[in-house]
């Protein structure tokens, strides 16, 4: 406090000069480099005071904050742009998912304009990149043996003639009977549900009642991975910032233990499954969203591995 106060009193002439900016942000050798992200909002709807509040104005303020320390910054969000939501809306509105996405993009990206959020880079995750780095990361899990693949049962409405990805089916929750359960969670109770657990399940386009069919999918071995994540954590757990929230959560999906979890779905909307057998799919949301991180930044800069593949800085 007293190093603040004596800072103050001698006035914007004892502060160091601003860093003059440049142009990509990369990481510069012995500087300290900070990377911001931004929880991607979902592209289906107009942004309102509460997504602002809730993730973007937090992590705005600390990229100011870093800029006046004149620590290398870069902060980079966008439009997170896959999933079913999108088909949802899309349909409602009479467009397409690609129309819906271009409309809702630019209409985010004026409101934070509006709003004066500092991003260096606002992207979107339906782009050339993102499917290049999904799909690599995809490989990778393949050639090292942490994919599965098994039948799964899903909800096929025979009126619209569709497999009912997860948000297009709605239900009675089987743990605590909310009337409205979505077909991946609950959320009075906020247990995950596979949808095929739904008591009176119904389709959400034709509210007509769907049956359970065999289909063949992918999923991530995560009982794998448990061991070497449970030491991960052990080590981030004593060294980082977790909030305790963060670390309750975490704690509580290691003691039920981890259950493998499927990585595709039955929609035409999303990153395309590099695999024969399945080239008829997309990736689940939740295992492309992510990766829009990623491939964001390298929206921004060819160089974006100097960012999201460099621990020393």
């Amino acid at each position: 406090i007293a190093a603040a106060v004596d800072i103050w009193a001698q006035g914007p002439a004892a502060l160091p000069p601003p860093r003059q900016p440049r142009t990509p942000v990369l990481p510069v050798e012995g500087e300290r480099n900070v990377l911001i992200t931004s929880a991607l909002p979902y592209v289906n709807n107009v942004p309102h005071l509460g997504n602002i509040i809730g993730c973007v104005l937090s992590a705005d303020t600390f990229a100011r904050y870093c800029r006046l320390r004149n620590w290398n910054t870069l902060f980079v969000c966008g439009t997170d742009e896959y999933g079913t939501a999108t088909e949802t809306r899309a349909l409602q509105e009479g467009l397409s998912p690609q129309e819906l996405c271009d409309r809702y993009h630019a209409v985010h990206a004026d409101v934070y304009a509006w709003f004066r959020i500092s991003f260096d880079h606002f992207g979107r995750t339906t782009t050339p990149q993102q499917t290049r780095i999904a799909q690599d990361i995809f490989q990778r899990l393949l050639a090292r043996g942490f994919l599965l693949q098994d039948t799964l049962e899903q909800l096929r409405c025979e009126s619209c003639g569709r497999y009912l990805a997860d948000r297009f089916v709605e239900g009675t929750c089987p743990f605590c009977g909310y009337a409205e359960a979505r077909g991946d969670q609950c959320d009075k109770c906020g247990k995950l549900i596979n949808a095929v657990e739904l008591k009176n399940p119904q389709c959400k386009l034709c509210h007509g009642t769907p049956v359970v069919t065999p289909t063949q999918h992918l999923f991530l071995d995560l009982p794998k991975l448990e061991g070497r994540l449970e030491a991960w954590l052990e080590r981030t757990w004593a060294s980082g910032d977790w909030t305790a929230n963060a670390r309750h959560i975490t704690r509580t999906w290691l003691r039920d233990g981890l259950k493998p979890r499927c990585i595709t779905r039955d929609l035409t909307w999303g990153t395309p499954v590099p695999l024969d057998g399945f080239r008829d799919k997309v990736f689940y949301v939740w295992f492309d969203a992510p990766i829009g991180y990623l491939s964001i930044t390298a929206n921004y800069t060819d160089q974006w591995e100097r960012w999201w593949k460099n621990p020393q800085q």
